[in-house]
């Protein structure tokens, strides 16, 4: 029996090629053979698998660079088993995992846990994040040489940042010898401390405290700084500020190597969803005013902003079902993410070639992941999508553990309909 398959009459688009045709995919052991119009024209081995795909859109499976999950420690809320199985439905192939577990991932034990058990449960790629600082206390810096031969693709404090500037250089200095990526985000230790939604009319009306922008951009503007004096490699993990998209600007003429992304919750959501307190869109950074969501999809369209992440935070009951001021920050989106990405699409703001360079081609390249392509000997990560389907994401139909997902009952237009890793089908409508 043949282990080839072949998908034929696509629209394939591989921004790592710049290719947008009309053609087939040839796989073959787990590994791309070839990918466009031209496959047509290659011999397949006798039993080959065939499936006519007419209708639909390949692109390389995406890539979610920002996943929390709760194992160890958390897995009543997420396991690495659950994310992969919400990650497969929702397109995702690759995920980079953040460190926030209880332990904390800052040894090779745990980082070698993690790489085990996502070998042994999980349908997806899954690549360890490791923390840059013991115990995420933002004190002591982690063994980065020992973490990333053990398999650590880039260091990060997770949810908190980094407020000890002196620890901060010596981090990204120490990174840079090993080809590390420093990813952090952004928010001012004291500034809208007690904040609890983006600052302004809004926030007074509902009678909460606000985080200024301020809160964001001096400390982005620090770490970017940092960044250029060390020469080392910087990714602003969640900006959502049009200033913000600024400041990367600015560094990269700089000279900076600094890359950035954004949570798929500010390219489609804005602070007015809060409506009656609603802690599903309580989120960290909050959710920004309509101009500035506008403003950061035009920097994602014009290149400014780099990639596209989830954010993917489970939560509880427990946690979301609180007065909105007491609620923990954070959504699922592994499952929504490449359907409201397609909203951008949709409304025309942001090229097809350019959304799935975001979601997929960009964040393999800023952190060595083997993925993102659909070039000839690249393994056959692929995702099929319905840019036409309607449908409504439901409570019932989340597969995570976790339920708290600011876009429930939300009607979309396009999904992932198979997904498949190293050319094994993981999921399927």
């Amino acid at each position: 029996m043949s282990n080839a398959l072949i998908l034929k009459n696509l629209r394939i688009i591989d921004p790592s090629r710049n290719l947008d045709e009309t053609g087939d995919i040839i796989v073959e052991n787990g590994l791309i053979v070839a990918a466009g119009a031209s496959a047509r024209k290659q011999g397949v081995p006798a039993g080959t698998e065939i499936k006519d795909c007419t209708g639909l859109l390949a692109v390389p499976g995406l890539v979610d660079a920002r996943v929390f999950v709760g194992e160890p420690g958390g897995e009543y809320r997420e396991t690495i088993e659950s994310a992969s199985r919400a990650a497969a439905a929702g397109g995702v192939t690759s995920i980079i995992t953040m460190p926030d577990t209880d332990p904390v991932i800052d040894d090779i034990a745990l980082v070698q846990f993690v790489q085990k058990t996502a070998r042994d449960k999980a349908l997806i790629n899954v690549y360890p994040a490791a923390a840059l600082t013991k115990h995420l206390d933002g004190e002591e810096m982690t063994e980065f040489g020992l973490l990333r031969e053990a398999g650590a693709v880039c260091f990060t404090n997770g949810r908190r940042p980094v407020h000890d500037t002196l620890v901060l250089r010596r981090a990204m200095t120490y990174a840079r010898e090993f080809g590390a990526v420093i990813s952090l985000e952004t928010r001012d230790r004291y500034l809208g401390a007690d904040g609890v939604m983006n600052e302004g009319l809004l926030a007074s009306w509902l009678g909460l405290s606000g985080v200024p922008r301020e809160a964001e951009i001096i400390p982005l503007e620090r770490d970017l700084r940092i960044a250029g004096l060390t020469k080392g490699a910087y990714h602003a993990a969640k900006i959502s500020l049009p200033e913000s998209a600024e400041a990367i600007a600015t560094a990269r003429k700089r000279g900076a190597n600094v890359t950035c992304g954004i949570s798929i919750n500010h390219l489609t959501l804005n602070e007015n969803d809060i409506g009656e307190y609603r802690t599903f869109f309580k989120l960290s950074p909050p959710l920004r005013g309509e101009d500035d969501r506008v403003a950061m999809v035009q920097a994602l369209a014009d290149g400014t902003i780099d990639i596209i992440v989830s954010s993917h935070d489970p939560q509880d009951v427990d946690t979301k079902r609180l007065p909105f001021a007491d609620a923990a920050d954070g959504a699922i989106g592994l499952e929504t993410l490449l359907a409201a990405a397609l909203r951008l699409h949709h409304s025309g703001t942001v090229p097809l070639m350019r959304l799935i360079d975001a979601l997929s081609t960009r964040p393999a390249q800023i952190f060595g992941l083997d993925a993102g392509t659909l070039k000839p000997g690249a393994k056959a990560d692929i995702t099929l999508i319905d840019l036409e389907e309607p449908w409504i994401f439901g409570k019932d139909s989340i597969v995570s553990r976790s339920k708290n997902t600011p876009f429930e009952n939300a009607r979309f237009t396009g999904r992932a309909v198979q997904t498949y890793v190293a050319g094994k089908l993981v999921h399927s409508l």
